[in-house]
């Protein structure tokens, strides 16, 4: 026993014993991880007041959210890679800084384009917080409790998925929309400190870096949903459009003929020789599609059509994003008894029903009390499916490939709600604007059924995901 923990005895009090070094692992790492899980969403609520303070078109909007989801997803396997030769905790604590530094310039912002290049240079930050993060908890853990401490560490990822939006709209609605960049740099300022005090420097096995591979994927992404939004104001048919659109169609081809030639390549293309893997990398891809699209499209709808505050919109979105925190947690508990597919497709279903009963609704005069039910039918459908389609794709994996099997399934999540969001943006500027609350309503239906029908879609590939035997951890 301490003198501290003497003398508080001797006083009467109980002993009070400092965390361990486990625990201040597990401390740190997710802090962590809820910021950057929490800024993927938080902006959504925020939009409308930024689009009245700096303007802009609904394609100017999405790039706020679509800048920072292409980044993270495009560098995670690079973060990774640079973890292994460079240092795991150098990566990790420099990844924080740059998040933290970039939150503060978009507070700063001048204008539109400014807000979305600094949300990029944030995206490239948490793409070097999350992968490093995961590797410096694992690596404080033994084989036997990995299960339980990564459990915590994702159910602070889903916390900060279902509090994006409500802490979104409390801060701009009681502050300012700058304030919900402002927040992380005092909490980034103590990650980082306390990352630096307390974490060892580690390193994996020094790999080539894919630099030509994510230079093309991160190019034919951008170049690629730069002429999805811009195809409904320049004409589908014009130049810039098309060849935008040519472009990135031949620079993601070319990075699929590079990975095949690579010595080492960024995505191990023989994972996809796995149906399993395959059909849950298309699940991941298309459910992120229709989740992130949808909360994108709702934000925008309450406020402009419906008429509600920020934080009024963050508190219509529990019944749908706040579900995860009670049903993800049994659902994960199912997966090993009964399969991925027996949750995932009739979640991804439900979730399709939901999504177009909303639909139907934003064309009539209902009050939000007739939204709960439609919204809570699809927060339970995403919480079947959302701990049970990464897992399914991991298990599909060699062990060789475990790691880069989870960053891929990471990066298509990301990257299908950066497709979702370019997606519904063309529906809803081809239906619908921000003009006035009719035209904000008949786009947004048209909009929502578009995510109804990622879901169905998602749903639909994972009839293919077969069960698989675990991998050792």
């Amino acid at each position: 026993m301490t003198q501290l923990d003497q003398a508080t005895a001797r006083a009467g009090g109980p002993a009070v014993r400092p965390p361990t070094r486990a625990t201040l692992t597990v401390i740190i790492t997710s802090m962590a991880y809820f910021m950057v899980t929490l800024d993927a969403l938080v902006v959504v609520t925020a939009l409308p007041s930024i689009h009245r303070d700096l303007g802009g078109s609904l394609n100017t909007l999405q790039w706020t959210v679509n800048a920072y989801n292409t980044c993270f997803a495009a560098g995670i396997i690079t973060a990774a890679a640079l973890g292994d030769r460079l240092g795991r905790r150098r990566v990790f604590v420099t990844g924080l800084a740059l998040f933290t530094a970039a939150s503060a310039a978009c507070a700063l912002a001048p204008n539109a384009a400014a807000l979305i290049g600094f949300r990029a240079v944030q995206g490239i930050g948490a793409a070097g917080v999350v992968p490093l993060g995961l590797t410096l908890l694992t690596s404080a853990f033994p084989p036997e409790r990995r299960g339980s401490v990564v459990g915590i560490w994702g159910g602070i990822a889903g916390l900060g998925v279902a509090a994006g939006p409500l802490i979104g709209g409390g801060v701009t609605q009681g502050l300012s929309w700058h304030w919900i960049f402002w927040v992380n740099v005092p909490v980034g300022i103590v990650v980082l400190t306390a990352a630096r005090l307390h974490f060892r420097e580690i390193r994996g096995p020094r790999t080539r870096l894919d630099l030509p591979g994510l230079a093309l994927v991160t190019a034919g992404v951008a170049v690629g949903v730069w002429g999805l939004v811009q195809g409904p104001q320049a004409g589908w048919g014009s130049a810039r459009v098309a060849g935008s659109l040519v472009l990135g169609a031949a620079l993601i081809a070319g990075f699929l003929v590079w990975e095949t030639r690579a010595a080492e390549p960024m995505i191990p293309l023989g994972l996809f020789r796995a149906a399993s893997f395959s059909a849950a990398a298309a699940t991941q891809f298309l459910m992120g599609a229709a989740i992130y699209s949808a909360v994108f499209m709702a934000s925008q709808f309450f406020q402009f059509a419906m008429g509600d505050t920020p934080l009024g919109t963050g508190l219509r979105f529990l019944p749908w994003t706040g579900t995860p925190l009670l049903i993800a947690p049994a659902a994960g508990a199912l997966f090993d008894k009964v399969g991925a597919r027996r949750l995932v497709v009739p979640g991804l279903l439900l979730q399709g029903v939901g999504f177009a009963w909303i639909a139907h609704l934003a064309g009539t005069a209902a009050g939000y009390g007739a939204y709960v039910v439609p919204f809570a039918a699809a927060g339970i459908g995403i919480s079947m499916a959302l701990p049970c389609v990464s897992t399914s794709g991991i298990n599909a994996a060699p062990a060789a490939w475990l790691g880069k099997a989870a960053g891929v399934m990471n990066m298509m999540q990301l990257l299908g709600a950066t497709f979702g969001i370019a997606i519904i943006t063309v529906v809803f500027n081809d239906t619908g604007s921000l003009a006035q609350p009719a035209t904000v309503a008949a786009g947004f239906r048209s909009a929502i059924l578009v995510s109804a029908g990622l879901s169905v879609l998602g749903a639909l590939a994972a009839l293919a995901i077969r069960s698989a035997r675990k991998q050792p951890a």
